[in-house]
């Protein structure tokens, strides 16, 4: 067991006083059997004249924040406090007939599933999908469900090269696959449209990374909100896949909002009243740290690329 101290903040700059418009925000956790919220505060500067909470479609918590006081300067400064029980690969149950792949889901979990089954981005070539067949057996054998999966989440994390890019958007999957580089988002959006071309149902996730050693650590996409994604196993329910990093099982990731696609998953969203020219930027910076924790790490597979040729 873990008990992780979340700080995100969020700081907008502006060159006069402008004002505000609604503001949404995925900050809060989500609670489950993995991970209970024990504290939360948000501080936000200027005092907002209304806040309001909900759940969106796909059960996430957000807030809806109105605010009556123009300024020069707005910040959003959340603390939170989770309950974090590690779940580590492969100890997941998968219901005898989908061990191997190929299996069908059945007729109720299709329909529950719906669009998340479906590919989202264009691919005219199936390029992707060509990809992802590589980790397929050959010939008659069958393939490992587990295996396949965690296989190709570690094929990304071992052939593609991260990099940091702040600006808004993710990248396309074929983009991704082009480059052979992205940022945790590009690279959970690729896993999820390779494994939705296997006809796996995939969602994308956003939250935060607990990085054991900030400082010279091989963990990439700790100082900021994180993204992976989860297939859904029958009989295990929605695994974790963080690419990024080749985590597979939820190991120091720390999940806020499920969603179908990452246009769905901005952390912070909303308006202001004023020419473009008065925006001077942002700053964001996200801390997570820990009193206590079950040890134990995942190993990468080794020598992925050259099994694929790649």
């Amino acid at each position: 067991m873990a008990v992780f101290s979340v700080r995100h903040k969020t700081v907008f700059y502006y060159a006069r006083p402008v004002s505000f418009g609604e503001h949404r925000l995925l900050f809060r956790p989500r609670d489950s059997y993995d991970q209970r919220l024990l504290n939360s505060t948000l501080d936000i500067d200027p005092a907002p004249a209304d806040i309001r909470w909900m759940h969106d479609v796909f059960g996430n918590c957000v807030a809806l924040v109105r605010f009556d006081t123009p300024a020069k300067r707005l910040s959003f400064d959340a603390r939170l406090t989770v309950d974090h029980a590690p779940q580590a690969a492969p100890d997941f149950q998968i219901d005898p007939a989908a061990l191997t792949y190929p299996f069908d889901y059945g007729a109720d979990d299709r329909l529950d599933l719906g669009r998340t089954i479906e590919r989202h981005y264009p691919d005219p070539q199936d390029e992707v999908g060509k990809w992802a067949r590589r980790f397929l057996a050959h010939g008659d054998r069958h393939t490992d469900t587990g295996k396949l999966l965690m296989t190709l989440c570690y094929a990304i994390r071992e052939c593609f090269s991260y990099a940091r890019r702040h600006e808004r958007g993710t990248q396309t999957p074929y983009e991704t696959l082009l480059l052979r580089k992205g940022t945790c988002r590009d690279f959970a959006l690729f896993m999820m449209e390779a494994v939705r071309s296997l006809g796996f149902a995939a969602r994308f996730v956003t939250g935060y990374i607990y990085v054991p050693d900030r400082d010279g650590s091989d963990t990439l996409g700790g100082g900021a909100t994180h993204a992976w994604c989860q297939v859904f196993l029958p009989g295990a329910g929605w695994i974790e896949f963080d690419p990024t990093n080749g985590i597979v099982g939820n190991r120091d990731l720390i999940r806020v909002a499920v969603v179908r696609d990452p246009t769905q998953a901005t952390p912070l969203s909303g308006t202001f009243s004023g020419a473009a020219a008065d925006s001077l930027g942002m700053t964001v910076q996200v801390n997570v740290i820990t009193e206590g924790r079950l040890e134990g790490t995942l190993p990468i597979e080794e020598a992925i690329c050259k099994k694929i040729g790649t």
